[in-house]
């Protein structure tokens, strides 16, 4: 048992998926000598080398497609995005090649890679290093998309990603690299890659949520204690494919569902789950399907940022608009 932070879980897990097979491999910027610009790959090119933890240029169209040709031949590589803004240019090759490559060769090949974009906002940052554009991915047949939320799930669900045969986009939240959780490597890994976990059982309306929205989430509900408000807390962990199971059952129990994300709110993924929700669960619902999310604008500069991302009284606003029903 040990106390890590979530980069150090991505960081151990990564570790682990490269001691257990030669054929998986890490690329990205700086990710090698440096141990990329949050420190997550740290020691790893040290003890695995420079074959295998490579250091590629400021080219991320040159990193996926450089993992397709890996991947056809065998190999596993885990890409790095540095920051989530910086994707755009690869955007072409994920969605061109990534995502079609098994459906192109009628299931002949397969696409193993996993692309590691460090994502959301909240760390004070300059212009294009603090999106969220996961709603771009899973609108995308082919392509798998997760979120990690806190340091055990990023230490297993790394490895999960790796060991799939799908193409992986894995989402880390940056601003929380540094909650730390407790880890026993020893217990296996509680729920598979795209299964939703309920974080806090409650009874009065369900908070949905992901990657750095958990812990806001979490303390939503812990303030709403003082309303006499028992919410729920489910951490969707996959947004593409959404564990439908778990929010049905959810929603069906609290009759009240509140999404939280810090994408945008048009079109993000708060809007195919509500639209779920709506189809599969009307006659269960005593109010319609919230969302609280960032609004519909670019990120703006950081002195700004915590009038965008939503926070505790944006959510707890959202439950009381719920409530009100």
């Amino acid at each position: 048992m040990a106390k890590i932070s979530l980069g150090k879980g991505i960081n151990m897990g990564l570790r682990a998926a490269m001691e257990n097979d030669p054929k998986v491999l890490i690329m990205g910027e700086d990710i090698g000598k440096l141990g990329g610009v949050f420190r997550v790959t740290e020691g790893l090119q040290k003890d695995f080398g420079e074959d295998r933890v490579i250091d590629t240029p400021l080219a991320e169209s040159g990193i996926i497609g450089t993992a397709v040709g890996l991947a056809l031949r065998g190999y596993r590589p885990v890409c790095e995005i540095q920051f989530d803004g910086f994707v755009f240019p690869a955007y072409d090759q994920i969605i061109s090649q990534v995502a079609k490559m098994h459906y192109r060769s009628m299931g002949k090949l397969k696409m193993p890679i996993v692309i590691r974009i460090p994502f959301g906002g909240g760390i004070g940052a300059v212009e294009h290093h603090s999106e969220s554009p996961e709603t771009l991915f899973a609108h995308v047949a082919g392509l798998k998309v997760v979120a990690c939320g806190d340091p055990v799930d990023a230490y297993w669900m790394i490895q999960q990603a790796i060991a799939s045969d799908d193409p992986v986009v894995f989402f880390e939240p940056k601003r929380r690299y540094h909650e730390k959780a407790e880890l026993d490597e020893n217990v296996p890994p509680a729920n598979p890659l795209y299964k939703a976990k309920v974080v806090r059982e409650g009874t009065d309306a369900t908070l949905f949520c992901y990657g750095p929205m958990v812990k806001t989430c979490l303390q939503a509900a812990e303030a709403a204690l003082e309303d006499g408000r028992n919410l729920e807390v489910v951490d969707l962990r996959s947004i593409a494919p959404l564990d439908l199971a778990t929010i049905f059952e959810s929603v069906k129990k609290t009759r009240r569902a509140v999404v939280v994300h810090e994408a945008p709110l048009s079109l993000g993924p708060g809007s195919e789950l509500a639209a779920r929700v709506t189809e599969e669960c009307f006659y269960h619902l005593e109010a319609p399907v919230l969302r609280v999310a960032g609004f519909d604008t670019p990120y703006p500069p950081s002195r700004m940022e915590e009038e965008y991302l939503p926070d505790l009284d944006r959510v707890l606003e959202g439950v009381d608009r719920v409530m009100e029903y």
